[in-house]
């Protein structure tokens, strides 16, 4: 069984690799560039983010209940979907980078350009994520081989997170544009690789069972289509649990705030470290070390989840976010080197705790499947009504930053055509915006987590599906 769990941990993880690769460099950078690069205007930016808002909510539960119940192979088998879906899923990770015009004529066309990039990479992204997570929960009930599919899952999204720090070194990231773009494409390929191997490797506790049933046996019939009716029942079911109500909640935080942080710390620590207070060097390692730095924190934070469980590291990891954010702004943006460790402990500790929130999910879809004796878990699905409240995050975040960015002159920074008053203004503003978030979420967070219920299963090994 060990080696089992060995080779599903690697062929699983591998596809976190080809994920990181590209959702660390699109992520860190799409705003950044059409905001510096194209520059959209606020009203084009708002209104894609809105679009991309409402489709954002619909694919999301509409490719999970494909996945969990349809009788197309693309959707209800996973490693079907992920091989089928990797190619196109490149290809959305491609739009982005190259314009489409010229954006000084047709102010609109960055708008169409930004929520057709947004749209198709979240879509597929989706189609592939929602596939991968079910097999998380499908690889094994186990608590203790869930934590080995999350440590070998760390190890292989730093190798992949590292692209950002490549990006840097190696392209001055979007300095040098014509740079980056061969670099995309390169990593784009990569990408496909990745997630071929995981889908023509991977294999799932049901694989097992399906196996080693004799192939004499007469096959039950197929469940009947189901109803409009029966969809809204087991929709019903899954989210009014009392369990998943707490899950979503903090969830949604904390996709707003890893959605901030991802998106606007290059801008933000631009505006608040002037280059002459330390090396162009530090940034850089900044921007990518705060990658590289997940996957160890996750390493060295795993022995604490066995032990202790992962509702009270999560529990825990609010309190420090809280902490840090007033010490913080009680010390001020002028303590240039206490600010760069504020930003790495911020996006770090935040982004290696949220790989901890699968282990939530699955405990959800164990407790789904025990309460209403389902003979296959709902894992699309759970992950699919979970995405469908807290995917609005990942478009919240961006628009309420770049509304508070263009309320204090942003657009004239860009333009240098700032007085020193009215920079002084934006500085202060960025600052109070980089420490009430992780506070005000941190806070919400305590708050929301304390009744959850699920605080054992590390304890309980004996699951079955």
């Amino acid at each position: 069984m060990d080696g089992y769990i060995h080779k599903n941990a690697v062929a699983y993880s591998t596809l976190l690799f080809s994920f990181g690769l590209m959702t660390s460099i699109f992520n860190f950078y799409y705003v950044k560039l059409f905001l510096s690069v194209y520059g959209i205007s606020q009203y084009w930016f708002n209104i894609a983010q809105l679009i991309y808002l409402l489709w954002n909510a619909i694919n999301d539960p509409l490719f999970a209940y494909w996945q969990d119940n349809c009788k197309i192979e693309i959707f209800r088998n996973r490693k079907t979907a992920i091989l089928y879906g990797a190619p196109f899923f490149v290809v959305s990770f491609l739009l982005a980078w190259f314009p489409w015009g010229d954006y000084n004529e047709t102010k609109w066309l960055a708008g169409v350009h930004l929520f057709v990039s947004m749209a198709c990479y979240d879509a597929l992204y989706t189609f592939i994520l929602l596939a991968h997570c079910a097999l998380y929960a499908e690889i094994s009930p186990k608590h203790e081989d869930r934590l080995r599919l999350t440590k070998y899952s760390q190890v292989a999204g730093m190798l992949g997170s590292s692209s950002v720090m490549l990006a840097e070194f190696l392209c001055d990231g979007l300095e040098n544009m014509r740079a980056f773009q061969i670099y995309v494409l390169i990593l784009g390929v990569l990408g496909w690789a990745g997630m071929y191997y995981t889908a023509t490797n991977v294999r799932t506790a049901h694989d097992l069972k399906s196996a080693s049933i004799p192939q004499y046996l007469p096959k039950s019939d197929a469940s009947p289509d189901p109803t409009v009716t029966s969809i809204f029942s087991q929709f019903i079911q899954v989210i009014r649990r009392k369990n998943f109500i707490l899950f979503v909640t903090i969830n949604f935080l904390q996709i707003f705030h890893n959605y901030y942080l991802q998106n606007f710390l290059s801008i933000f620590a631009d505006e608040l470290i002037p280059s002459r207070a330390m090396p162009k060097l530090v940034k850089k390692l900044l921007y990518g070390g705060s990658n590289l730095l997940v996957p160890v924190l996750v390493l060295c934070l795993s022995p604490l989840v066995a032990k202790r469980g992962y509702y009270k590291v999560l529990l825990w990891s609010f309190y420090f976010k809280v902490g840090t954010a007033a010490l913080m702004f009680i010390f001020g943006y002028e303590w240039h080197w206490l600010l760069v460790l504020f930003f790495l402990c911020d996006r770090s500790l935040h982004k290696a705790i949220f790989n901890f929130f699968n282990l939530a999910v699955s405990d959800i879809i164990d407790e789904d499947q025990r309460e209403y004796r389902r003979s296959h878990p709902l894992s699309s699905s759970v992950f699919g009504y979970n995405a469908l409240f807290t995917k609005p995050a990942q478009s919240l975040a961006p628009m309420m930053i770049v509304a508070i960015l263009e309320a204090n002159n942003y657009q004239d920074r860009l333009a240098e055509d700032m007085s020193v008053a009215q920079h002084e203004a934006l500085k202060a503003a960025i600052f109070s915006v980089a420490c009430a978030i992780p506070f005000v979420v941190g806070v919400l967070q305590v708050i929301v987590w304390r009744p959850y219920s699920i605080r054992d299963s590390h304890r309980d090994d004996n699951k079955v599906y």
